[in-house]
């Protein structure tokens, strides 16, 4: 005869491993658009379009914590300079039953991989609302840019060899 555990989930089925979306807002954005309307006179070149892409996070509380995406960049350059922006994209997570070595990589990688496509949305509308062409932002590879920190970390805290 098969035990009943009174209806009850089973134990192993309360220790899966979660990632839940509490919040998501814009923490900070800005846009300009430096040198409108002249900068809507047909170009003779392609403008210039860069994009830096940095993620920060912190413990809010045991198993809470926020995740800040922060997009910045721009089209031209110096006088040239068509548009500009910065959005700091944030979302608070709950984190439950995640290894203690796994936790700093499910923050910066699936957090901001969940907030992408609301950030990369804000951009585009914004970039079309400036006057331009909507901007869409190429998908970011999140892992990538995890090992890449990790990486940097690692280096920078790697003891120098000295003169003796």
């Amino acid at each position: 005869m098969a035990e009943q555990n009174g209806g009850a989930a089973p134990e192993s089925a309360n220790a899966a491993p979660r990632l839940s979306v509490l919040a998501q807002y814009t923490k900070d954005f800005s846009f300009e658009n430096p040198n409108a309307p002249r900068s809507f006179a047909p170009q003779q070149q392609a403008p210039n379009i860069s994009i830096q892409v940095n993620v920060n996070a912190r413990q809010l509380g045991p198993t809470d914590y926020e995740a800040v995406l922060v997009l910045e960049g721009g089209a031209g350059e110096g006088q040239n300079t068509l548009f500009k922006f910065e959005l700091n994209y944030a979302g608070v997570f709950r984190i439950e039953n995640i290894p203690a070595d796994q936790l700093q990589r499910v923050i910066m990688v699936e957090g901001p991989r969940l907030l992408f496509p609301f950030a990369r949305q804000i951009i585009a509308e914004a970039v079309r609302s400036g006057g331009y062409p909507p901007l869409y932002v190429d998908p970011i590879d999140f892992n990538a840019l995890f090992f890449q920190r990790v990486a940097g970390a690692n280096a920078a805290a790697a003891p120098t060899a000295g003169v003796a």
